[in-house]
């Protein structure tokens, strides 16, 4: 049997409260870590779902960019076997006098046609005017010019091709 003493029951009613206390701090530590955890597996599951976004978006982009780079490839492809049929076709036949027509976008080469006839075909596909209703392109530069056809015919001489109409030189010092 024990006696408890007035002394002994306030020093376990200290002890108690101090338990007490220290219990109450761990629970708030407790809370403030699960508060933290739960903030933490929010942020971590965001940018885990952001993450499958965006890459569902340049798995998106990567595929159209491969089919654009197929569809391109085979267009290279396809000017590639062009480009060999004509220099077979101008290897078998004789180069002097042979005439090359250039269709040219603003300026720029767009396409090479063996005849006039071929590239006024062709071009009403590009939106240039359909089957002859082109007219002669007077002195202005050709890149002012949406579709233009310049004839290039073969010159021995320089081993190469030169404009077929050149624009008639005008005098040095002549005043315009």
């Amino acid at each position: 049997m024990r006696i408890v003493t007035a002394g002994r029951l306030r020093r376990l009613k200290q002890d108690a409260e101090q338990a007490r206390s220290r219990a109450r701090k761990v629970q708030e530590q407790a809370n403030a870590a699960w508060s933290r955890h739960v903030r933490e597996l929010y942020a971590v599951t965001d940018r885990a779902e952001r993450a499958e976004a965006t890459t569902s978006e340049v798995a998106e982009i990567l595929a159209r960019a491969m089919e654009e780079l197929s569809a391109a490839q085979q267009e290279l492809l396809l000017k590639d076997i062009e480009i060999r049929r004509l220099r077979e076709e101008l290897e078998g036949e004789p180069l002097e006098g042979r005439t090359l027509t250039v269709l040219l976008h603003y300026g720029e080469p767009h396409t090479i046609y063996a005849s006039r006839e071929d590239a006024y075909a062709d071009t009403a596909t590009h939106g240039g005017p359909p089957d002859g209703v082109w007219r002669p392109c007077d002195e202005r530069p050709a890149a002012e010019f949406k579709w233009r056809c310049e004839a290039f015919i073969y010159d021995a001489g320089s081993n190469g091709f030169r404009r077929a109409f050149m624009p008639a030189p005008e005098p040095i010092g002549s005043v315009v």
